[in-house]
């Protein structure tokens, strides 16, 4: 019997220019090339994932601050799944193995079922479909809560775009938001919403240019959308080539990272992650902030979805 790789069973998709390779563990993205071009930074099959580069996040994105919340009356303590700054980190599915529900030349439909746990207490049946049309790849994400009582939600995707081979600080960089959540320096906890003029240099990217020495790890809310409620983000080298990531209103927020670690060490700024989210960090501490994190609370039975899309610039 063939030994499965380390990051799961490999389910390749193709259609026109584009292929995909999602990988089982944590329904990740795995690699997304169009005409041979890489849209996002890829890691090899046999390779345990390196972070969380193109998985699915859920039952929340981002962060819990502390691993603490309260839901409906009661305390919860989560595993601090990032020890260096003391946080509950992208959710519990990450390192789930999907199950594939459905598959084609074109698409593929995985699910994996969260059950309940300290410090999440809720059994939720979590499906994906990753679909290669003309248009690009587009996920769709569908939460359905299985328990007896409502259950705080959020998701989102984790890519790190590529505009080409090129550095990160010679792309140019489009983001329709008009606000920025700030976060304190050492431990990135929420303090509050402010406009992206703050820093203009850093946050402001309504007018697309170069991404030069910005250094960003943080959720943008407040975006302008097209005549379909949709927001875009798009990134292009010198020769205009490059990727866009495309959403609609189910993810009111979007966190930008430059994949900063430190010079010389070879993630550093590999790539542009950009993760459209249905809520904002620390959304489980909803009461906590004086603005709409977006939190979903799901009723028994009761089902939410959200997707986007990536696709090639040529």
């Amino acid at each position: 019997m063939a030994r499965t790789p380390a990051s799961g069973i490999q389910h390749s998709i193709r259609a026109g220019g584009y292929e995909a390779v999602i990988a089982g563990v944590g329904a990740s993205l795995r690699s997304l090339t169009y005409t041979g071009r890489d849209l996002v930074v890829p890691f090899a099959a046999d390779e345990v994932r390196p972070g969380f580069r193109g998985a699915t996040l859920a039952p929340w994105p981002n962060r819990v601050v502390d691993g603490r919340y309260a839901f409906g009356g009661v305390d919860y303590v989560l595993p601090l799944t990032e020890p260096k700054r003391g946080h509950a980190l992208h959710g519990l599915v990450g390192w789930l193995d999907f199950t594939v529900v459905d598959k084609g030349p074109s698409h593929v439909a995985l699910a994996a079922v969260v059950e309940p746990q300290a410090g999440y207490p809720w059994r939720i049946t979590v499906e994906t479909g990753y679909w290669l049309r003309p248009d690009g790849l587009t996920q769709t994400v569908t939460a359905t809560n299985d328990s007896r009582t409502s259950a705080p939600w959020g998701t989102g995707p984790h890519p790190y775009l590529r505009a080409g081979d090129s550095a990160l600080e010679s792309w140019t960089f489009s983001l329709p938001a008009a606000e920025v959540l700030a976060v304190t320096p050492d431990r990135l906890v929420p303090t509050g919403l402010e406009p992206v003029e703050v820093d203009p240099a850093r946050f402001d990217f309504r007018v697309p240019r170069e991404i030069g020495g910005a250094e960003i790890d943080h959720a943008f809310t407040a975006l302008a959308r097209d005549s379909d409620g949709l927001a875009e983000v798009r990134v292009t080298d010198a020769e205009g080539q490059g990727v866009a990531m495309v959403w609609d209103a189910a993810c009111p927020w979007v966190q930008v990272h430059t994949a900063d670690i430190e010079p010389g060490h070879p993630f550093h700024r590999i790539g542009l992650a950009v993760e459209p989210m249905t809520c904002a960090p620390d959304a489980f501490n909803a009461d906590a902030y004086p603005f709409d994190t977006g939190l979903i609370v799901l009723g028994p039975d009761e089902s939410a979805t959200a997707s986007w899309r990536i696709a090639a610039i040529a």
